[in-house]
């Protein structure tokens, strides 16, 4: 039952940098996901040491707020089997919002109220979050549009360790959502342009209904930079392109008549959020690969040696660019066949896959962003080219001399077994020698040029 007016925002503030990875630096990995114990069991850490922190983000709230905590309060007292803490972040309230934090702080076990003094929500929960205690750290709208039967399953992931954010979506088929068109429209049409620009893979970005284990919170903090509405979406599309787990819980979701959030307004900020989040992350500008997990999450996983970390999602990346290359090498051999004889045929279809396949391997596979290098690159590529040249262009020759006259069909079925063989032989080369481990990032300098 406290009352903090201690609390500053700050955007690179977390608070907690010793505890930012194995080795105690800013630069080490995270640690592989681990089942919480259940704390309020473990004299270790003492009775009452909360295992979630919900915050609920108010400006000029004093007529919803006491109804929200007091609702939020009994069904976490009724239903939540680890012990809990419930902050009210005020920012910048200028009704009696402070005075109503106050009270129910003095009132309810396990709540507390912050003071800010400057507006935003993203900087309320970034400040709240960063100086929490709790392993779990969620918030939600003060409104409580989102069914509250949700919220258990929506931490249980994080709290199993099998999750390292989880998010509340209105746009999963099995939710049920009451909203006017305008909105409805709205979020359907966001969430679309997040998809198409920033390839976001989660379905809903501004649900307010979200959780993030802290240890993941004290990595991610420091290079989220909206301090608005768009601190849900960037913190998102950060954790997602660092190949952190997103966990999705459909929720039911009704409507706030009463809400003061302006529209047109939020989606510009938004627009230009995106826009500014897409050019860091097409120059490399983020370092994302501080979030970065071990390979797996069971302590066998990372006491496997001889295993590359990456090897697994290389190799993904490298047949899909592959299967890709070779039907788009098949449909130019068969194109320039109409013209030519078979070795020209092959010669030109792949040298032109070639060089589409060393830009697909080089930004997709295996990371390289910028333009530093890319000469190098396709250069090298071409040597492997000629390797996979010779293969397929004496596996011609050899059918030639055996049969004469091939039909078209077994010259194609000849040319793919070849290029299976090729394929084996172009990963090895690609990875070893055109870009090895310490070649995949281009230079900042080289990013931003």
């Amino acid at each position: 039952m406290t009352t903090d007016s201690s609390l500053r925002s700050g955007p690179g503030t977390t608070g907690r940098s010793s505890r930012d990875g194995d080795d105690g630096t800013a630069h080490g990995r995270l640690p592989g996901r681990q089942h919480l114990p259940a704390l309020a069991l473990d004299p270790a850490v003492g009775p009452g040491a909360p295992v979630l922190d919900v915050v609920v983000p108010v400006h000029n709230e004093e007529k919803d707020l006491r109804p929200c905590v007091v609702r939020l309060h009994g069904h976490l007292a009724r239903t939540f089997p680890y012990p809990f803490r419930i902050t009210v972040a005020d920012n910048a309230s200028t009704d009696t919002t402070p005075a109503v934090a106050a009270a129910l702080a003095a009132e309810l076990p396990g709540v507390r109220s912050v003071r800010l003094e400057e507006k935003g929500r993203g900087r309320a929960l970034r400040t709240v979050w960063a100086a929490s205690d709790a392993p779990v750290l969620a918030y939600m709208d003060v409104d409580l549009s989102t069914d509250l039967n949700a919220l258990l399953p929506l931490v249980a992931p994080l709290i199993s360790g099998h999750s390292d954010l989880a998010i509340g979506s209105r746009l999963t088929r099995s939710s049920r959502v009451v909203r006017g068109p305008k909105r409805e429209f709205v979020s359907r049409a966001y969430n679309l342009i997040l998809r198409s620009s920033l390839a976001a893979g989660f379905s809903d970005a501004q649900c307010g209904f979200k959780a993030i284990r802290r240890e993941v919170a004290e990595r991610l903090l420091p290079m989220v930079e909206d301090s608005g509405w768009f601190f849900d979406t960037e913190l998102l599309v950060l954790a997602e392109r660092a190949g952190l787990r997103i966990h999705e819980v459909p929720v039911d979701w009704i409507d706030d008549p009463d809400s003061t959030v302006h529209i047109v307004r939020t989606a510009t900020e938004d627009l230009k959020g995106v826009w500014r989040v897409g050019r860091a992350l097409a120059v490399g500008a983020l370092p994302l690969d501080r979030l970065a997990r071990p390979f797996g999450d069971d302590p066998r996983d990372r006491a496997l040696t001889g295993v590359e970390r990456g090897l697994a999602r290389q190799l993904i990346g490298f047949c899909v660019v592959g299967a890709l290359s070779t039907l788009f090498y098949l449909a130019l051999y068969s194109l320039f066949r109409l013209g030519v004889g078979p070795q020209l045929a092959n010669g030109g279809a792949l040298l032109v896959s070639a060089v589409a396949n060393t830009a697909a391997n080089r930004r997709l596979t295996f990371g390289v962003r910028g333009r530093g290098g890319a000469v190098r690159h396709q250069a090298q590529g071409l040597v492997v080219f000629a390797v996979g040249l010779a293969l397929t262009s004496g596996s011609l020759a050899a059918l030639g001399a055996a049969t004469g006259s091939p039909s078209h069909s077994t010259e194609l079925a000849v040319l793919i077994t070849a290029n299976l063989a090729a394929t084996v032989l172009r990963f090895l080369l690609l990875r070893a020698w055109v870009f090895p481990t310490g070649a995949r990032r281009a230079p900042a300098s080289e990013d931003l040029r």
